[in-house]
């Protein structure tokens, strides 16, 4: 067996060790942390050796085809997260210059939120911040951990997790309409034909429903499902040709549910909110603050569109 024995002073550490060591553990590969950082292969590799010799620990083992981290390597690129946002934070110190700002930026988000807020975020960081990298991963059911332990930076969800370390911060409210294909039938313009109808809608995995169908069920209002797709995206194949209707947020007329007609819903329901989230480490820290502001501004937009501007480049 290889040993590692540590025979550089740590000053030797600095961040880009720090970033490579997150990015391997993130990708789970070295092809993987090589195309996220821009560099060669060999240079992660060589990057890698010189943190096992600093560690004195292997970093990463075989795995299959792949590589998995050792224990140790998961404690550390959670370490190097803290450092690397307090570095972030000493550089940024005194006047933030966001044409400056070099980082990956992660952001939780279902296919809704996605679809609908992320595209014109990317837009406006391309002109005005082209340093960042927006990550986008899956969002699920939100979680505590996903924020502490810096797998991301935001969450954007309908449902924030609730914690003391956590802050929230509401985007936009959205109606719930019902969308059908207007080539097949007509609108449900009455209560009556929208619970006759053949429904299809969205249950996340585990068996996890929207908010609108819980409150129904929890009303007494029964429909008939005759589709369940676990993503928004999985609805339009559905109902193209179909007699189906969709009761979902009305945002995603514009987006995943182009091409559909849609009415308000027949009876009185409540709305969807749309909150982001963050840890508190992140209250204060000038670059967050910023890219907050930039998603807020792009919330706005999609809510009211006469407020649009041209984005300073």
């Amino acid at each position: 067996m290889m040993k590692y024995m540590s025979k550089f002073d740590y000053s030797d550490l600095d961040g880009r060790l720090l970033r490579l060591l997150v990015a391997v553990v993130e990708e789970g590969s070295v092809t993987g942390a090589a195309n996220r950082l821009g560099v060669t292969q060999s240079a992660v590799s060589h990057m890698l050796d010189k943190l096992r010799a600093i560690t004195a620990d292997p970093l990463f083992v075989k795995s299959g085809r792949g590589i998995v981290a050792t224990a140790r390597a998961e404690l550390l690129a959670s370490q190097a997260r803290e450092l690397l946002a307090s570095l972030q934070g000493f550089a940024l110190a005194g006047s933030f210059d966001p044409s400056r700002w070099q980082t990956d930026f992660t952001i939780a988000a279902n296919d809704f939120q996605r679809d609908v807020l992320l595209p014109p975020l990317a837009a406006r960081l391309r002109q005005r911040a082209p340093g960042v990298v927006l990550r986008i991963i899956p969002s699920g059911v939100p979680t505590l951990d996903m924020l502490r332990n810096e797998n991301c930076q935001l969450v954007i969800s309908p449902r924030p997790p609730d914690g003391t370390d956590i802050v929230q911060k509401r985007l936009f409210v959205d109606a719930y309409r019902v969308f059908f294909d207007p080539a097949q039938r007509a609108a449900p313009d009455t209560l009556a034909d929208y619970l006759a109808s053949d429904h299809i809608t969205v249950v996340y995995e585990p068996r996890r429903a929207l908010d609108i169908d819980q409150w129904m069920a929890a009303k007494q209002i029964a429909r008939r499902f005759s589709v369940m797709v676990p993503a928004f995206s999985g609805l339009l194949p559905f109902m193209r040709g179909s007699p189906l209707l969709a009761t979902a947020p009305g945002m995603l007329q514009a987006t995943l549910l182009q091409g559909l007609a849609s009415v308000p819903v027949p009876l009185p329901c409540p709305a969807m909110p749309m909150y982001m989230v963050w840890h508190q480490r992140h209250q204060l820290d000038p670059a967050h603050l910023w890219l907050r502001s930039e998603l807020e501004a792009v919330a706005r937009l999609k809510t009211d569109p006469d407020q649009s501007a041209p984005v300073p480049c």
